[in-house]
């Protein structure tokens, strides 16, 4: 188990190299000067080369992009054109936000959909079946940011039971910070949540349709037994790389929910940024994304070993 780990690490490590360069190569192509957006059309000669110097980029393409490849392991970024701070210090706060709401709605999609994905599988065709199957089709076909505003409307301004727009800081009030979030989150995984229940009752229901499930049956195992013991680690194997697939989903998700809820996490400064041409606070927060898309791969790839040690042959 541990040489299958180690070589996912080092090709999670060569995939991170690529995908940087690929990054900085978009950005060094995409029309525009952010020098002359920043001084202005009217801008002397001499102005315009002193910022691109100070900002590094009358510098080499391959001697830029090495900086950049070394920040990424060093946790530096650069300067922010607009902001003129450090884009790691800019993007921390905005990072911890969006990593909070991503794993909130992860914990709701598993908290819910793994035991009603059973129980709906150990009923089909029951009448709690025929009430979930509707629910499930229609609140896949929903998307988040519509959710997001229903969940606003009838929580927010009918209910009341949190104010829209008024985000509170985890550095202010933390359980606070939390509270607020469960209303974005549940936006987030109400569509993840039909598709993991859908897709963990469909495999079920075919491992259990399996020669080996109907021999341990015949053996003496009650269906209840039988699904514990022998279909469940089966039919969850799928599901796990779904949740992988979702979790990753939910970090580009975000961005958008995160208008709808007005939380400044990484969609606002994303959106900033591109407008004013930011490059190092958006390439910076790509690659971020990026990263978590790759380390959410590796740890689902750990999982499937835990769970069947076969994935390693």
């Amino acid at each position: 188990m541990g040489k299958y780990i180690i070589k996912k690490f080092i090709l999670l490590i060569i995939t991170l190299i690529i995908t940087s360069f690929v990054i900085f190569l978009i950005f060094e192509l995409v029309p525009g000067d952010p020098v002359m957006d920043k001084l202005g059309t009217r801008a002397t000669p001499e102005a315009v080369a002193a910022l691109r110097e100070k900002w590094g980029l009358n510098q080499p393409f391959l001697l830029r992009y090495f900086k950049f490849l070394l920040g990424i392991f060093t946790l530096d970024f650069g300067t922010s054109y607009t902001y003129g701070i450090s884009v790691a210090s800019l993007l921390k706060e905005k990072i911890i936000i969006n990593l909070c709401m991503s794993l909130m709605a992860l914990a709701i999609v598993i908290l819910i959909s793994f035991p009603l994905g059973v129980y709906t599988a150990k009923h089909t065709g029951g009448l709690s079946d025929k009430i979930i199957s509707p629910l499930n089709q229609a609140a896949m076909s929903i998307p988040s940011f519509v959710l997001g505003l229903l969940i606003t409307f009838l929580f927010g301004i009918v209910l009341r039971w949190f104010r829209p727009g008024g985000y509170v800081s985890y550095k202010t009030d933390f359980f606070g910070f939390l509270y607020y979030l469960i209303f974005p989150s549940f936006a987030l995984a109400i569509p993840k949540i039909a598709m993991c229940i859908r897709l963990l009752k469909g495999n079920i229901l075919e491992e259990a349709s399996k020669d080996y499930s109907i021999t341990a049956y015949a053996r003496g195992n009650n269906t209840t037994g039988l699904l514990y013991r022998h279909v469940l680690k089966n039919a969850v194997m799928p599901t796990v790389t779904f949740i992988g697939m979702i979790a990753a989903d939910m970090i580009c998700s975000g961005i958008v929910i995160e208008q709808v809820f007005s939380v400044p996490g990484l969609g606002q400064i994303l959106i900033n940024s591109i407008s004013t041409r930011d490059f190092p606070v958006v390439e910076a927060e790509v690659l971020m994304i990026a990263l978590f898309i790759m380390v959410i791969s590796f740890i689902t790839d750990v999982i499937h070993v835990i769970i069947d040690p076969r994935v390693r042959i």
